[in-house]
């Protein structure tokens, strides 16, 4: 085992073989669906959550993991060997989550621990926290590990395609009635992470052309270059994500390994039902 352990929370997409596979620790976000709790990756997914807003006709909300929930995995990773962890959170401009694992951080001082506030989401934070794990793994320092996991964040890049504004406008995000309308043009708007947050970069018309926007933009992003790692992410629609990554890979050559799964309940919650998204690294 590496002496160096790596936890993040469920707002990185990581799925829970790959976290496995890595022995990276994932503290689950919370999604409440009015005085009950959930635990994202623990008691419920996005197609859960989704099954249950269209039956419900309600949106959940969601929280941070508590300190206590952080302080819990940190000392289950020093418990497990760890000399030092390295806690990789979702953007503190989206949650507050990074205060929670701060706060836990300074419940224990004696201890060796460092808190990242990776200002990113989904995969692109959890490619930081893989390339954290691959780090420790080869005997990295500390420093080391950080300056992987911050060389990765620098050449990340997050699209996506909203299928629908329908679970926007149930969040208050946009009206109902501009909703309805984006809806009745077949508008499909186009995600991307700016300044830490998963913002519109723009809005095409049908799905069609809305995949091959994002498949456009990731290969501008690329520059040209290869692409080093990729996921290929969704909120509760797994075959249409198998057909936007045939499509993906067919533009944009990769062989490597695609890692498939869910956004996570924790942010499926605010982009709605039906996204389809790919995160890629590229090479340097």
């Amino acid at each position: 085992m590496s002496s160096i352990a790596i936890i993040t929370d469920t707002d990185s997409s990581l799925p829970a073989d790959l976290a496995s596979r890595y022995g990276i620790r994932q503290v689950p976000i919370n999604v409440h669906f009015g005085t009950e709790t959930l635990r994202t990756g623990v008691d419920i997914d996005d197609e859960g959550v989704f099954a249950r807003v269209d039956r419900e006709g309600k949106l959940p909300t969601t929280s941070a993991p508590s300190p206590g929930q952080f302080a819990d995995a940190y000392r289950d990773a020093f418990e497990a060997g760890a000399e030092s962890a390295i806690c990789f959170c979702v953007s503190s401009k989206v949650s507050a989550t990074y205060t929670a694992a701060v706060s836990a951080r300074d419940l224990m001082p004696e201890r060796d621990i460092t808190v990242v506030d990776t200002l990113t989401l989904s995969m692109s934070q959890g490619f930081m926290a893989i390339a954290a794990a691959e780090a420790a793994r080869e005997g990295a320092t500390k420093e080391e590990v950080l300056a992987r996991a911050a060389d990765v964040a620098g050449r990340t890049h997050l699209y996506a395609a909203l299928s629908t504004l329908k679970y926007l406008a149930m969040s208050g995000r946009v009206g109902h009635l501009a909703a309805g309308m984006a809806n009745l043009l077949n508008i499909k708007p186009i995600l991307t992470i700016q300044d830490g947050k998963l913002e519109l970069l723009e809005k095409v018309r049908t799905r069609k052309k809305a995949w091959a926007r994002t498949i456009e933009l990731t290969e501008q992003a690329l520059g040209g270059r290869q692409v080093e790692r990729m996921a290929v992410f969704h909120v509760a629609v797994q075959p249409d994500a198998r057909a936007f990554e045939e499509q993906m890979l067919a533009q944009v050559p990769y062989s490597g390994e695609v890692i498939r799964g869910g956004l996570s309940a924790g942010l499926s919650v605010h982009s709605g039902a039906g996204m389809v998204g790919v995160v890629v690294v590229a090479a340097r």
